[in-house]
């Protein structure tokens, strides 16, 4: 992983004219590396940039989504050469969602494929970059219940720009609408009424706050039934989320 430094020096040597080959002895970083560099110098980004150590595009809207769902159930794994995968359970139950999500990693890692792997009960959604950890700087060892998650500056920024779209994200993760009911005495006869609510659960106090935050910039009322599930039921509210979630499907 090579920052934007390492880029000028090595696009300033090769404009001297000196050779790939002594530039990748010198620097330590492989000709293929610096043909790349070289070949694709004076385009502003390409695919392969990165929104936060060079000077790639971040396409905000569907970061906000996907880091809602990464939130919810993403993970980061390290393999060779540096590379990370990014891995998006999603439940098979709810095809459409696994489009979504799909989506959602292309718009945000452009320009290579989303891999798809079957287990029993869900998919992965699975795509390998070396910058994924620049994008979710919340990724480390052990479950995220179980240490401190916060939101740097600029995805606060994001996610307050759009608040709907993360919370689209947790909700398609550990979240859910689903039909409530009560029962009331009306002139001596006790009647059944349903109404819809939404819940969103998670063992991390960290990642209540941020949907609760989130839920407060869109004036949503909710309240905490147990402490690690969140709960929004008025009809208008409700009718709310409806317009940015709605049912899974």
């Amino acid at each position: 992983m090579y920052d934007e430094q390492m880029r000028v020096i090595a696009r300033a040597a090769m404009a001297r004219g000196e050779s790939l080959n002594s530039i990748s002895q010198r620097l330590g970083v492989s000709r293929a590396t610096l043909r790349d560099w070289r070949d694709r110098d004076g385009r502003a980004s390409y695919p392969g940039d990165c929104p936060r150590c060079t000077n790639g595009k971040l396409e905000a809207a569907s970061y906000a989504h996907l880091l809602g769902l990464y939130l919810g159930d993403g993970s980061l794994s390290k393999h060779r050469r540096e590379v990370y995968a990014l891995r998006i359970a999603c439940d098979d139950a709810y095809p459409r969602l696994i489009d979504e999500a799909a989506e959602a990693v292309v718009a945000v890692r452009p320009g290579r494929p989303v891999h798809r792997v079957r287990a029993v009960g869900y998919t992965s959604l699975v795509a390998y970059w070396k910058h994924w950890p620049c994008l979710f700087p919340q990724h480390g060892p052990g479950p995220k219940h179980h240490r401190r998650i916060e939101l740097m500056p600029w995805q606060q920024e994001i996610v307050a720009n759009h608040p709907e779209l993360f919370l689209r994200g947790l909700f398609n993760s550990d979240g859910c609408r689903v039909a409530n009911w009560t029962a009331r005495t009306v002139r001596g006869e006790v009647k059944r009424y349903e109404y819809p609510r939404y819940m969103f659960a998670n063992e991390s106090p960290d990642i209540m706050h941020l949907c609760q935050r989130s839920l407060d910039l869109l004036a949503i009322p909710w309240r905490m039934p147990r402490p690690n599930a969140l709960s929004v039921a008025r009809r208008e509210a409700v009718a709310q989320l409806d317009t940015f979630i709605g049912p899974k499907s």
